[in-house]
């Protein structure tokens, strides 16, 4: 009886030295996110190669817990809410690991500014930015807590988004029109804009699985009405 109660203390022990460092993950993530977007704002060359030079952590944190869940797949064969918790947080790294990505990619859009002499202060791009880092640190604080009411805020912000989404690409459409000499820091412009939409993406499939440590059942928060509008032509 001992022995088995010293098994399950050491296999909850293991559960919370995993959530610890895929929280570890999802910080540098975030800080990654939040200087990706001022090198982009500032156009400013040195902390983008420091965004850049961080990747190698993110990737290197996502294969080490990717192979300690597997092994505790292998020699605890967990079932139930344990069972759950271990599968989302596969799911949830590599979510994580593609918000690092967005954010390289972020910085390397502001190189390709600063190449091409171009501005990046021409649309509002610190409001969209801020709402997708909410929703990545809700999503993660609601898997933290277990709480329910973060994963709604988090699907109410994406609506935010998406409209934020539309009427900045609409702006540098127009702007394309009316300064031809400027459409390709424009065009990297607007690739900026779809990095950090498919931030707040992330940050919903990571809510989603949130919701599913808690409740048992996995549901899309994305609603219809969003999933027809990004389809529509640009």
């Amino acid at each position: 009886m001992e022995g088995g109660l010293y098994a399950r203390h050491a296999y909850d022990a293991e559960l919370r030295d995993l959530e610890h460092e895929m929280l570890a993950m999802a910080s540098i993530a975030e800080t990654m996110v939040a200087e990706a977007t001022e090198a982009l704002l500032k156009l400013d060359r040195n902390l983008a190669m420091e965004v850049i030079h961080k990747d190698d952590q993110i990737d290197r944190l996502d294969l080490q817990i990717e192979a300690r869940c597997m092994r505790l797949f292998a020699l605890q064969n967990p079932t139930g809410a344990d069972l759950r918790l271990v599968g989302s947080m596969m799911k949830i790294i590599t979510d994580v690991e593609r918000v690092g990505d967005l954010a390289v990619d972020l910085a390397k859009v502001a190189l390709k500014i600063d190449n091409e002499a171009g501005k990046s202060d021409v649309v509002d791009l610190s409001k969209i930015a801020g709402l997708s880092r909410q929703m990545f640190r809700e999503a993660v604080q609601a898997f933290v807590r277990r709480d329910s009411t973060l994963v709604q805020s988090v699907s109410e912000v994406e609506g935010a988004v998406d409209e934020l989404y539309r009427q900045i690409r609409e702006q540098i459409f127009e702007l394309m029109k009316q300064e031809p000499e400027e459409v390709v820091p424009l065009g990297w412009l607007f690739l900026a804009i779809h990095h950090l939409e498919r931030i707040a993406d992330h940050a919903v499939n990571i809510a989603e699985r949130a919701e599913f440590i808690v409740t048992g059942e996995l549901r899309q928060l994305t609603r219809v009405q969003s999933l027809s509008e990004s389809s529509e032509p640009t």
